[in-house]
């Protein structure tokens, strides 16, 4: 069994995540793909981690691929959350992850419509909730795209109320809206589109599926195939890695992950933390890059990509990574975190080193802050739907 050691695992982060000089990305897509795919819960981290990662990348770049060429999409996926996606890997996502979650959700979306006497029975909450969806979708292709509150406008039963933790203080009666929205999506059916403001909006139109893909998802993927692709995509991209940072990442069970990796033909290797998998042909060490250094927005895909997190993080997970486990912006140098960033009202980048770097990488880390203060152009970055990391809490403070 051959051995992988820590070095060697950060010499392949910079070289794979297109983070070291002369390994970076062309485009927004190739980006993508480099990383499989980009967390979008924050909508900041898409920008960011494109900008990280290709040369004089904008905003107006990424916005074009995402929603004129449409060669990303906006999906859900792995572990109940929202990614950016190459549009042609879009399907192997859906049917490796998405369609179980489809099925899980709509579950207990009926069991929440029951609860609030939707309707006489689980039974008859699901024929209302079918008939709410066709409706939704009827009006959505008519319109072409929406938002929510149009959709709503259109099919009036989009308002009718949840009651959610009514035995809590922070009891609530939301609109089924976004329920059934989300449902719609995690099926396939629509995509969300442009966001309503600008490009740090978390709010966004919808659009039917066939907008970005003509065919819809084609046809279904064999979910044991798609996982296997997946499986494959991230071992090149994270590999090596464990059987447990992958169920993590993929929100598998275990007997799926153990499946997948058998499927690619997936080889051990030996790691500090124990038996390690990586693609066939790939233990041999990779060429040294140059030094590097690096500010990763918060849930840049890197820093999210494993569950042990050891080896790249140290002993910042405290200071870095909120009360939900989402870890905020951070600073990286040859393949290990040293540091976050932040940005007080002024939007300049601030940033904090937490170990002894040296000064000549103290330097090209000063350096980089300013090229991102440059980028952002007073554009400050809040968090949306995560809270603020301790350090990113006292930077923005100023």
């Amino acid at each position: 069994m051959e051995r992988i050691s820590v070095a060697e695992r950060r010499v392949r982060l910079g070289r794979r995540h297109r983070l070291a000089p002369g390994c970076q990305a062309s485009g927004p897509v190739e980006a993508a793909e480099s990383m499989v795919v980009l967390h979008a819960t924050d909508p900041a981290t898409v920008h960011l981690s494109v900008a990280a990662r290709v040369p004089g990348s904008e905003v107006a770049g990424t916005e074009r691929a995402l929603y004129d060429d449409r060669t990303l999409i906006r999906m859900l996926g792995m572990r109940r959350t929202v990614f950016v996606v190459p549009t042609g890997f879009a399907p192997v996502v859906q049917a490796a992850c998405t369609d179980e979650i489809a099925v899980k959700q709509r579950k207990l979306l009926i069991r929440h419509l029951a609860e609030a006497g939707i309707a006489a029975s689980p039974e008859e909450c699901a024929v209302w909730l079918r008939a709410v969806e066709e409706s939704t979708a009827t009006a959505l292709a008519v319109r072409g795209s929406a938002t929510a509150q149009e959709l709503s406008a259109d099919e009036p039963r989009l308002r009718s109320r949840l009651t959610m933790s009514t035995d809590k203080s922070y009891a609530t009666q939301p609109y089924v809206t976004s329920r059934v929205l989300f449902q719609l999506s995690a099926d396939g059916r629509i995509v969300r589109g442009r966001p309503l403001g600008t490009w740090l909006s978390a709010q966004h139109q919808w659009s039917p599926v066939e907008k970005w893909l003509p065919d819809g998802f084609g046809d279904k993927l064999r979910a044991d195939d798609a996982r296997a692709t997946l499986a494959r995509a991230w071992l090149g991209t994270f590999g090596p890695g464990t059987v447990t940072d992958l169920q993590w990442w993929s929100g598998w069970t275990l007997g799926q992950t153990r499946k997948a990796l058998a499927a690619v033909e997936a080889v051990q290797v030996e790691l500090d933390e124990g038996i390690g998998y990586v693609l066939p042909e790939d233990e041999a060490p990779e060429a040294e890059t140059e030094p590097w250094v690096a500010f990763l927005p918060a849930l840049d895909p890197t820093a999210m990509g494993w569950k042990d997190r050891d080896w790249y993080l140290g002993e910042h997970k405290a200071r870095l990574f909120d009360t939900t486990g989402n870890i905020g912006p951070t600073v990286w140098a040859d393949g290990r975190i040293v540091g976050g960033w932040g940005q007080p009202e002024s939007g300049d980048v601030r940033f904090q080193l937490l170990e002894d770097v040296g000064s000549e990488t103290a330097t090209a880390i000063e350096a980089a802050a300013d090229r991102w203060s440059s980028w952002l152009a007073g554009v400050r970055i809040t968090p949306r739907g995560r809270r603020a990391s301790p350090l990113e809490l006292q930077l923005s403070r100023g």
